[in-house]
């Protein structure tokens, strides 16, 4: 006869031992999955926002041509920070489970 969450009632102790011990690292492992998915995910933005506002304090001035030369010297500066925020967010999805 199956018992709640799938443990047998009755029957060997041993075997329900081992069931609840699997039954636990299963539940670690789905835990530690989310706790990955919501680092990565938070990283990620953390990247997004720190990006767009250090663009947003920029005032860059001349002419246009001026102006676009600022934008990228200052994306030469903040692009390498924004990919090493979002390799740490790619390894926490891809970690192997």
């Amino acid at each position: 006869m199956e018992g709640g969450f799938g443990f047998p009632l009755g029957g060997d102790p041993e075997d329900l031992l081992r069931g609840l011990r699997e039954f636990a690292e299963q539940q670690a492992e789905t835990v530690q999955e989310a706790q990955r998915e919501q680092f990565a995910t938070l990283t990620l933005n953390t990247a997004v926002e720190l990006t767009g506002a250090a663009l947003s304090q920029l005032q860059p001035s001349g002419t246009p041509d001026e102006q676009a030369i600022a934008l990228r010297d200052a994306m030469r500066v903040l692009f390498p920070e924004a990919v090493a925020l979002v390799s740490a967010a790619r390894q926490g999805f891809m970690r192997e489970r």
